[in-house]
């Protein structure tokens, strides 16, 4: 699989449940070393239940330029929320040997999932 498959897929809950889409992944560096940085991994999916476009970077929480686009943008992905990568139970993605579009494309996640906020924060 690739991170793109990922990208516009519905998101279920165990009951089927309809969630949203996934409209980004969350990777972080704590991998073996690959060169002079760790080797990424899979940290969880951001789940918008209205639509499947990006935050184009707008969910860093001090990103606030331009005013109207910052605004539009947070108010268009209100409630999205992360899903850390073990509470996802299945993710049925496109194989290369088939052409789907992405409302096709379902993530179930477990019982019992955990929503955490999907601000970015810079440190």
């Amino acid at each position: 699989m690739i991170l793109s498959d990922l990208l516009d897929a519905v998101v279920v809950d165990a009951d089927g449940r309809r969630l949203g889409f996934v409209v980004d992944v969350r990777l972080v560096l704590d991998g073996p070393l690959d060169g002079l940085l760790e080797a990424p991994r899979l940290h969880g999916l951001l789940v918008s239940p209205r639509t499947g476009t990006s935050f184009l970077g707008y969910e860093r929480t001090d990103e606030t330029a331009p005013a109207l686009l910052a605004h539009w943008l947070r108010r268009r992905h209100r409630g999205t929320f992360l899903v850390l990568w073990p509470d996802v139970a299945d993710a049925d993605v496109v194989r290369p040997d088939e052409v789907r579009t992405g409302a096709e494309r379902v993530v179930r996640l477990r019982p019992g999932y955990d929503r955490w906020d999907p601000a970015l924060t810079r440190h």
